[in-house]
């Protein structure tokens, strides 16, 4: 199967003359999207920042872009480093689905109570043990983690679940996305977040979200890193 890591990494595999592995700052499921990723990789080869980005993006597919190349301190790794990550979910509520945007975001033929998701998203911000929202082959150690925030903003027809956090769980934006379309929907009480939450039990929770409606938008690094930081395109 396809994958942006797979791409990248033969791209930058024929840039430096041998063999590249990437490791990136964090994994998406197939189908969902990131406006901005970090990786970092070891190499021998001495080519220029630029030689690196146009290298890359001239032996990548169109769907996939390298935007910036910098060396690091060794010291660096793009996924332990990383102090916060931030991901967006996009629902699209009208009666019709988008031709366009298909596969961008998800769509639900119903309008979703905005007021109603903020209020259920207050429950999950801070530090929590998100066993109920993570998927059940996750692999992470342990379930604890940090949102830093969680908004719920849009208009009449689109809906967007904004949120950050010091580590995320397999699928966890995804099932707390789908435990805020419930409420959103009528089909569950405001505290139904809080009590999936204290449960502790991912059977607990609600359907996952589908993945064509989750953005993965920027990861956040220490400062002495100084590493470039691009305005991510907003996908809608």
């Amino acid at each position: 199967m396809r994958s942006v890591q797979g791409c990248l990494e033969q791209a930058l595999s024929r840039v430096a003359d041998h063999p590249v592995a990437v490791v990136c700052a964090g994994r998406t499921d197939a189908g969902v999207h990131a406006l901005e990723q970090v990786v970092h990789f070891d190499t021998w080869a001495e080519r220029g920042e630029r030689s690196w980005v146009l290298g890359a993006n001239v032996n990548l597919p169109r769907d996939v872009r390298v935007l910036w190349a910098r060396p690091v301190d060794p010291g660096f790794h793009a996924r332990f480093s990383a102090t916060a990550r931030h991901y967006r979910y996009l629902i699209l509520t009208r009666d019709t689905g988008s031709a366009l945007l298909r596969d961008r975001v998800s769509w639900f033929h119903y309008a979703l109570d905005k007021a109603l998701m903020r209020e259920a998203a207050l429950a999950l911000v801070g530090e929590h043990d998100f066993t109920s929202f993570r998927a059940v082959g996750c692999q992470a150690k342990q379930p604890v983690r940090r949102i830093h925030y969680l908004e719920v903003e849009g208009d009449e027809t689109l809906c967007e679940i904004r949120v950050g956090a010091n580590g995320f769980l397999h699928h966890m934006v995804r099932n707390i996305a789908g435990v805020l379309m419930a409420i959103g929907r009528r089909e569950a009480p405001v505290t139904w977040a809080a009590e999936v939450l204290a449960a502790r039990d991912r059977t607990a929770g609600g359907v996952t979200a589908p993945p064509e409606g989750l953005y993965f938008v920027r990861v956040d690094y220490p400062p002495q890193f100084v590493l470039p930081r691009t305005a991510p395109i907003s996908p809608s």
